[in-house]
C-alpha cells in the first residue's frame, strides 16, 4: 500500500510547489503586456494539449509527441490509451481518420510534430461523435498555412524482439491554388513470437498445455485524399484507403498433459490473407462567416478475410490417436453508409448541430470443417455453417452549445438509433433484432477563478457486437480448447458520468463512474461430453452488468527552464462484475452426445491501481538531443475471466535531430515484465489459468527525413459516413 501513498505525496507536493514556480504558463511580452500562454488546460467537453507551445513537440513525429500528451498513454509503442476508457478514437481536425489500426499507426509516425497545433482530450465525447461503449476521443488539430508547394516525409525502422521486424514509409503532400492531395504508404515485415502456458480442471481431474506460436506476416497499405475547393463556399473531397495483410505459415505448437501424464502434441498450421478498401466521397457547404456549414458523406467499406488452416494432434500415449481436421474460414464484409450534418454558429454564441446517418452492412461467413476419417477429410456438418448477417442503423443527433457567462457553459445532446438485423445460419437457425436507443448527452462546466475549473458530463453509448464475434466459427489451441464466437450475442448499454477538476492548467483530477447493461466479455466455460471428454471452451457472451468507478490524479508540468517536461498520472479504480452464465446458446445437441456445462458465476468486487510516469530531458541547450524516461505500473486487476497479474514496463528513448534528420532509439520493457497473466477460480472449484508471453522487450532503431516546404497546408480532413462500422471489422 506504500506505492499509491507515495504517489499521492508526490502529487500534492508537486501542486504546492507550483505555487511557488508555475513553469506552465509560457510569458509572451507585447507593448508591455504579459500575455501567459497555456500549454495544457480544460475547455467545453475536452483536456486541449497546446502543442505549438510545448517545449517536446520539436523535431519529432506526432505519435511520440501523443505519448506524452496527459491522460494518453502507450504500453507497446503501437497502441494509445486514454485512462480509464475501453478504447482511443482518432480524429484530425473534428472528422475521425478513415484508416484502420496499423495504417493509422503508419501515418502518426510519419506525420512531423511541427504540423500539429494542439491535440484534444474528449474523454466522454458528445453526440455528434460516432464511438460507442465508453471510448474516448483523440482529436488532432493540424497547423493552417495557405502556402503552395509539397512537402514529404520518408521514413525507416527496424524493432528487434525474439525476431528482427523491418518497416517503413513515406508521405507526399502537395497543394496548389484550390488542390490539395496527401498521400501515404507503408510497408512492413514482422514475425510474431508468444509463448503459452495454459492449464485448467477442479478436484477430478487436472489439464495442462505449454508450447507457442509463430506468426509471420508482411503487410503494405496507403492513402489517398484529394480536396477540391470549387469557391470560398463549396469544397469536394474525396478519399481511398487501402491495407493488405499476408500471414502464411502461421503455426501454433502446443504439448498437452493430462494429471501430469503427457498425452498428445496439437500442431495448427494457418494461412490468413486480408484485404481492406474503403471509399468515402465528401461535400461542405459553409452558409456564413460565423462557421455554419453543412456536411454530406457517401461512404463504401469493403473487407475480406481468408483463412484456412490444419489443425493435427500427434499421439505421445498410447491412451491417444493420430488425429486431424481442416477449416476453412473466410469473412466478406460490405458496408453502405451516407450521412449529412448541419451546423449553426449565432452570433450570440449559440451552437447548434443536427445530423442523420445510415448504415447498411452484409457480412458473408461460409465456414467450412472437415475431420479426418479412414485416411481422408469428410465435412463435419456440426461446425460447417454457412453465416449470413444483414444490419441496418439510422441514426439522427442534435446538439446545442451555450455559453451562459465568463464562468458558466454546457452542452446538452441526444442520438437516437434504430437498429434492424437478422441473422441466417443457412439451413440449421436465423433470428431477427430490432431495437431502438435513445442516447442523451449532457455537459456542464464551471470555472471557479482563474486557477480552478470544475465540470460533469453524462453519456449513454451503445456497444453492439464486432463483426468476427458473431461469426459462428472456432478457433483451436488444442481439440478440446479452443475459442467460440457467438452470433447470438446483444448489445450492451453503457452509462457513463464524469466529474472533472483542474488546478492552474498543470494539475488534474477526474472522477469517473460507468454501468453496463447486459455486459458482455470472453469467458472461459468447461464442461464435459457424455460425462467422458472435457472440454474448454472460450466464448464471448453477455453475463450481467458491471459497474466501475475510477480516480485519476495527474500533472502535466515542465521545470528548471524547460529542461524536464513530466507528465505524471495514477488511477485508482473499483469495480463490481456480477452475472452467471448457465448455458452456450452456440451449443448444438449431436446425436448420440450429451453436452453437460458448468454454470459460469461472476462475482468480482476488487481495487486496481495504475501509474504511469514519463520524462524527457533536453540535453544540450541547442535542443538537438532528447532523453525519455518513461515507467507505468498496473497492479492485480480481477475482471470476468480471472484476476489479472502485475503488469510494468521500464522504457528508455534517445533521440537527436539533426536538420531535417531525426534519429530515434528506442527500448521498451527492459525488464520483459510486460505481459499476459490470469488465474480464474469458480466457486465450485474449477479453475483455469493462462500465462501469454509475447517477449515484450523490444528494441527500435529509427531514421525519418523530412523535405519540401514543412509550412504546407494538409488537406481539409473528411468525415467518413461508415466510421462506427470500421472499427467493428
Amino acid at each position: 500500500m506504500k506505492t499509491p501513498i507515495l504517489i499521492a505525496a508526490l502529487f500534492f507536493s508537486g501542486l504546492i510547489y507550483s505555487q511557488q514556480k508555475p513553469d506552465t504558463l509560457k510569458t509572451k511580452t507585447l507593448e508591455g503586456i504579459n500575455l501567459k500562454k497555456q500549454v495544457f488546460k480544460k475547455q467545453s467537453d475536452r483536456f486541449i494539449y497546446d502543442v505549438a507551445s510545448s517545449p517536446i513537440a520539436k523535431g519529432t513525429n506526432t505519435f511520440s509527441l501523443l505519448q506524452q500528451t496527459p491522460m494518453i498513454s502507450s504500453i507497446d509503442g503501437k497502441t494509445l490509451k486514454i485512462m480509464g476508457k475501453s478504447e482511443v478514437v482518432i480524429y484530425i481536425n473534428g472528422k475521425k481518420t478513415n484508416m484502420d489500426s496499423e495504417a493509422l499507426l503508419a501515418m502518426l509516425k510519419s506525420t512531423p510534430s511541427e504540423d500539429i497545433q494542439k491535440i484534444e482530450v474528449i474523454t466522454v465525447p458528445g453526440s455528434e461523435f460516432q464511438v460507442e461503449s465508453n471510448d474516448g476521443v483523440i482529436n488532432i488539430v493540424m497547423k493552417k498555412s495557405k502556402n503552395n508547394g509539397y512537402n514529404g516525409t520518408l521514413k525507416a525502422q527496424n524493432e528487434m524482439s525474439y525476431y528482427s521486424n523491418p518497416g517503413g514509409g513515406a508521405t507526399f503532400n502537395f497543394k496548389q491554388n484550390k488542390w490539395s492531395v496527401n498521400t501515404s504508404f507503408n510497408v512492413g515485415s514482422w514475425r510474431e513470437r508468444e509463448r503459452y502456458n495454459l492449464s485448467n480442471g477442479d478436484n477430478t481431474f487436472k489439464n495442462k498445455s505449454f508450447g507457442s506460436n509463430d506468426d509471420p506476416n508482411k503487410t503494405y497499405g496507403g492513402s489517398v485524399n484529394i480536396d477540391y475547393e470549387i469557391n470560398k463556399k463549396h469544397s469536394l473531397g474525396f478519399t481511398y484507403n487501402m491495407r493488405y495483410n499476408k500471414s502464411f505459415n502461421s503455426i501454433l505448437d502446443v504439448t498437452n498433459l493430462e494429471d501430469g501424464v503427457l498425452r498428445n502434441r496439437t500442431v495448427n498450421h494457418e494461412d490468413a490473407q486480408t484485404r481492406n478498401h474503403s471509399f468515402n466521397l465528401n461535400y461542405e457547404i459553409k452558409t456564413d462567416t460565423l462557421g455554419s456549414k453543412l456536411t454530406s458523406n457517401v461512404s463504401y467499406l469493403w473487407f475480406n478475410r481468408d483463412k484456412v488452416s490444419l489443425n493435427q494432434t500427434f499421439p505421445i500415449s498410447n491412451a491417444d490417436e493420430y488425429g486431424a481436421f481442416q477449416q476453412s474460414v473466410p469473412q466478406i464484409i460490405n458496408n453502405y453508409a451516407a450521412n449529412i450534418d448541419y451546423l449553426k454558429k449565432t452570433a450570440k454564441g449559440h451552437t447548434w448541430l443536427v445530423g442523420v446517418s445510415y448504415n447498411h452492412t452484409n457480412t458473408d461467413n461460409d465456414t467450412r470443417q472437415d475431420v479426418l476419417k479412414d485416411e481422408s477429410f469428410v465435412n463435419d456438418p456440426n461446425q460447417t455453417n454457412h453465416f449470413i448477417y444483414k444490419e441496418n442503423i439510422l441514426a439522427a443527433y442534435i446538439t446545442y452549445e451555450r455559453k451562459f457567462n465568463e464562468k458558466l457553459s454546457g452542452k446538452l445532446g441526444t442520438r437516437f438509433e434504430m437498429t434492424k438485423s437478422t441473422g441466417d445460419i443457412i439451413g440449421k437457425t436465423g433470428f431477427d433484432r430490432d431495437y431502438n436507443n435513445l442516447l442523451p448527452y449532457l455537459n456542464l462546466n464551471y470555472t471557479i477563478n482563474e486557477n480552478n475549473s470544475i465540470s460533469y458530463t453524462f453519456s449513454s453509448r451503445v456497444r453492439r457486437p464486432r463483426f468476427w464475434e458473431l461469426n459462428p466459427s472456432r478457433t483451436y489451441f488444442t481439440p478440446t480448447n479452443y475459442t467460440q464466437n457467438n452470433p447470438f450475442i446483444l448489445a450492451s448499454k453503457f452509462y457513463n458520468q464524469e466529474i472533472s477538476y483542474m488546478f492552474k492548467n498543470a494539475f488534474y483530477a477526474n472522477l469517473s463512474f460507468n454501468y453496463v447493461d447486459d455486459a458482455s466479455s470472453q469467458l472461459p466455460l468447461q464442461g464435459t461430453i457424455n460425462g467422458d471428454t472435457k472440454f474448454l471452451r472460450y466464448i464471448r457472451t453477455n453475463y450481467g452488468n458491471n459497474k466501475q468507478l475510477g480516480l485519476t490524479l495527474g500533472m502535466n508540468k515542465t521545470w528548471f527552464k524547460e529542461i524536464w517536461t513530466t507528465n505524471y498520472s495514477v488511477n485508482l479504480g473499483y469495480a463490481i462484475y456480477s452475472g452467471t452464465v448457465t448455458e452456450d446458446p452456440t451449443s448444438v445437441p449431436v446425436p448420440g452426445q450429451v453436452e453437460v456445462l458448468s454454470p459460469y458465476v461472476i462475482d468480482v468486487k476488487n481495487f486496481n491501481f495504475f501509474t504511469q510516469i514519463n520524462n524527457t530531458i533536453r540535453l544540450p541547450s541547442k535542443k538537438d538531443w532528447f532523453l525519455g524516461v518513461n515507467y507505468f505500473f498496473a497492479g492485480k486487476n480481477a475482471i470476468e475471466s480471472g484476476e489479472m497479474g502485475v503488469r510494468q514496463s521500464f522504457d528508455l528513448s534517445v533521440k537527436k535531430i539533426m536538420g531535417n534528420w531525426t534519429f530515434l532509439a528506442e527500448a521498451y520493457d527492459i525488464f520483459n515484465q510486460n505481459y499476459t497473466k490470469i488465474k480464474g477460480v469458480q466457486p465450485d472449484g474449477s479453475y483455469n489459468n493462462i500465462t501469454e508471453f509475447g517477449y515484450p522487450r523490444i528494441i527500435s532503431i529509427g531514421v525519418t527525413y523530412n523535405f519540401g516546404n514543412q509550412k504546407l497546408k494538409k488537406t481539409r480532413e473528411m468525415k467518413s459516413a461508415n466510421d462506427a462500422i470500421k472499427s467493428r471489422t
